[in-house]
């Protein structure tokens, strides 16, 4: 079990913060997209920070001493994890998994019984393992960016 640094602190995603989202997202060691490529996708601070507002945007975040070490983002209507996203610095703390944990928690109070994401089909990836270690299995499918879907179910059988 990894305990976390007492210095860490977790919150809800602010819509007020998506500029400094978009900011750390160019910042991640792998799959890192900045400004101009999420703005291609329709991701501005703007389009985010409406559907955090709505509520089906929720999300966690993680900071330490004032500083975000990232975040995870989960769409409440499709029981999609949109985004994980770490500063370097924040790897193999278990940060991502606590943040991840948290958002999921949320989506399956929402009543979503499967969860799913796109991920690296590179097992060389961070990702790859990541979710794999943590139950999450492939569909065999790949979504509109070419990464493998995965999913997670939640046991319904009582």
């Amino acid at each position: 079990m990894t305990i976390l640094p007492a210095s860490l602190s977790f919150s809800p995603g602010r819509a007020d913060d998506t500029p400094a989202y978009i900011n750390l997202r160019g910042k991640t060691r792998q799959n890192a997209i900045g400004q101009e490529r999420l703005a291609e996708l329709g991701i501005t601070a703007a389009s985010w920070g409406e559907m955090i507002a709505s509520g089906n945007l929720p999300g966690q975040v993680c900071h330490q001493d004032g500083q975000m070490l990232g975040y995870c983002f989960g769409d409440r209507e499709s029981g999609e994890i949109v985004v994980l996203a770490l500063l370097p610095q924040a790897e193999g703390l278990g940060i991502g998994k606590v943040l991840l944990d948290k958002v999921m928690a949320e989506l399956s109070a929402a009543g979503h019984a499967r969860l799913f994401l796109g991920c690296s089909s590179d097992p060389q990836s961070r990702s790859y393992g990541f979710y794999r270690h943590l139950g999450w299995t492939s569909t065999g499918e790949t979504d509109q960016y070419d990464d493998e879907v995965l999913e997670y179910r939640y046991n319904t059988n009582g």
